[in-house]
């Protein structure tokens, strides 16, 4: 996820392309740039790092000029470097594009454009657009646009600039948000509201599939095949702090909604056309490397180790290959056995975490192929693993990580079946029944979404007590590990996460009347065990709360309350299962007056052990 920002009129656009890059600096902050049609023809500022660094080289030396377009990053394709800033041009330098999104065939058309000539200089996908727009340019910026989003598959929002035609700005959206602002004599295009608030509360919002061409004193909306929209205009009456946030009171609760487009962004071009196969063509491990593995160990600490556990069953079914895993603040100390058949997958949002680091570098110095999953292109884990599988999320501002974490679970069940695939673990017809209901989870969590003023009902009521329980088997017991975590973080209310089947080991003695529990009972083969241990902690007074799949009826004849999530298949339900805990936890920390995003005692990024 990136910022993109635009100005057409008659001010200096460098001030308003900075103040409209500082206020999206939430949506991404590796690098930025700026590119400005000036009394010498289009010239470019990038660089890598926050605004300020960008800020610096404009202050030495300024563009000067009423027409531009500015960019901050969030890496996807290429680490964060000056080079792979944007904006982005073509050979000439007389085009100029900035992207938010993801161009899934960008390979292919690098590859066309190399055969015609084409010299590209970055590691980006977004500099095939400048170089494609270029190459069908004809005398009119808008035709040529249109053109090169015909070849264009994935998810963009553009902003598109010509020195051949500095009165004229064009903009597109395509599962990518996009608003144009309307002001007096000058015109603006922003990824977000925030980005122009303080020069116009006017604006036109984008839908997918259309453009924009913006002058200075108009504004022509049309679709992508150039036929002509009229639209009623909207009115912003909200303040900066809330736009930042995209109207909702918080980043945590943002993060949760970003999910559906965090899903499908990172399962993105990593699922083939046909939806038959994986291709993470970014790995770098070769197929007999693969089928030499003889144990992995997944490593990571917190919300990561949780969806560690989950990847630990993913693999395990899938490629059959024996998983462990460890908390990375234990892993070197147990002098683990580590060989160069080993293959150890550390897992950190930020890429910075101190104790997965360390565990990294200990992995590699036993000759292990080391696998990151990580946030952050560019990130130490990133620079120093031998593979890395990126997770699509885009930033995450909140300490209680939600779309980073779920995204991890995405990147695991790609990597389940790429290496299924490799290893022939799973038939063809098993691989394609995984990934046709992956591509059904983004629609499944927005219908959880939907649901979310019951769960708000569920968590006021919780917040009356100072104990709670969750209680899972299987795959549910790495949920609840991660439900009971969100809570405790954010809401302070002690909570416990329980194997099910443990609790007459010791458990139920803490089991007293009216004690909410939490029970996910979401795994077929085991819900008639999971029943039983739900009997147990209601016959000692429990009040529970049942996550189930959709058309189970068993399990609600034996608890106080049930929330339903779609059906999918057993080894997918902790992509959906999860929803309903983030959301109960943060109802739960609303309830309590409490800084939602900015829990007590918690950093964002752990950088020291």
């Amino acid at each position: 996820m990136c910022g993109i920002v635009g100005y057409i009129g008659k001010r200096n656009s460098q001030e308003i392309l900075l103040d409209g890059l500082k206020k999206l600096e939430y949506r991404g902050y590796d690098s930025a740039g700026v590119a400005v049609y000036t009394a010498d023809g289009l010239q470019i500022k990038k660089a890598k790092g926050r605004i300020a660094n960008l800020e610096s080289k404009l202050g030495e030396t300024p563009l000067n000029g009423s027409v531009g377009i500015g960019h901050t990053r969030w890496a996807t394709h290429g680490k964060p470097s000056d080079v792979n800033s944007h904006p982005h041009t073509d050979n000439s330098l007389k085009f100029s594009v900035v992207h938010n999104g993801i161009i899934e065939n960008y390979i292919t058309l690098k590859e066309e454009l190399i055969a015609k000539g084409h010299v590209f200089v970055s590691e980006t996908d977004t500099e095939v657009i400048s170089h494609l727009v270029a190459s069908l340019y004809e005398g009119d910026i808008l035709k040529a646009v249109q053109k090169a989003v015909k070849h264009m598959t994935g998810a963009f929002a553009l902003g598109v600039l010509t020195e051949f035609e500095p009165d004229r700005l064009v903009a597109v959206r395509q599962a990518s948000p996009l608003i144009i602002g309307i002001g007096e004599g000058e015109n603006f295009i922003g990824s977000d509201i925030p980005a122009i608030l303080e020069y116009t509360r006017n604006v036109f919002i984008l839908n997918d599939g259309e453009m924009a061409l913006l002058t200075r004193d108009s504004v022509e909306l049309m679709t992508l095949e150039g036929n002509f929209i009229s639209r009623e205009m909207f009115h912003v009456d909200w303040d900066i702090v809330t736009a930042e946030k995209a109207g909702f009171d918080h980043f945590m609760l943002k993060e949760i909604y970003d999910q559906p487009k965090a899903y499908r962004d990172t399962m993105g071009s990593r699922i083939s056309p046909d939806g038959k196969s994986v291709t993470l063509n970014e790995l770098t491990i070769t197929p007999e490397a693969i089928r030499n593995i003889s144990r992995v160990h997944i490593v990571a600490c917190g919300t990561a180790f949780h969806a560690g556990m989950v990847g630990k069953y993913v693999i395990e079914k899938m490629a059959r290959i024996p998983v462990e895993t460890d908390v990375a603040s234990e892993y070197r100390y147990r002098s683990p056995i580590i060989t160069k058949d080993t293959l150890v997958i550390v897992v950190s949002q930020s890429g910075e975490t101190a104790d997965t680091l360390a565990a990294l570098r200990e992995a590699k110095r036993c000759g292990a192929h080391v696998l990151a999953i990580t946030n952050v292109v560019g990130s130490s884990v990133a620079r120093e693993a031998n593979d890395i599988i990126t997770t699509w999320a885009g930033p995450e501002i909140a300490v209680a990580s939600t779309k980073a974490y779920t995204s991890q679970l995405i990147a695991f069940y790609l990597l389940g079946l790429h290496l299924a695939q490799t290893l022939g673990t799973q038939t063809p017809e098993e691989i394609e029944e995984v990934i046709t209901a992956m591509k059904a989870l983004p629609e499944q969590v927005s219908e959880i979404l939907e649901q979310a003023d019951a769960l708000k009902v569920v968590a006021e009521e919780m917040t009356k007590h100072d104990n709670l329980f969750f209680i899972g088997r299987g795959l549910d017991y790495a949920v609840a590990l991660e439900g009971s975590l969100k809570l405790k973080e954010i809401s302070y209310i002690h909570s416990e996460a329980y194997a099910a089947g443990e609790l007459k080991h010791g458990t139920l003695a803490l089991i007293e009347d009216d004690i909410p529990v939490i029970a996910l009972a979401t795994q077929h083969e085991l819900l008639e065990k999971t029943v039983s241990n739900i009997k147990e902690v209601k016959a000692r007074g429990a009040n529970v709360l049942g996550i189930a799949v959709e058309g189970e009826t068993e399990l609600q004849k034996s608890v106080d309350s049930t929330f339903i999530i779609p059906k999918t298949l057993d080894l997918l339900t902790p992509a959906l299962s999860v929803i309903p805990l983030q959301l109960l936890s943060y109802y739960a920390s609303l309830a309590r007056g409490n800084d939602v995003d900015k829990p007590r005692n918690l950093a964002k990024s752990v950088t020291v052990e």
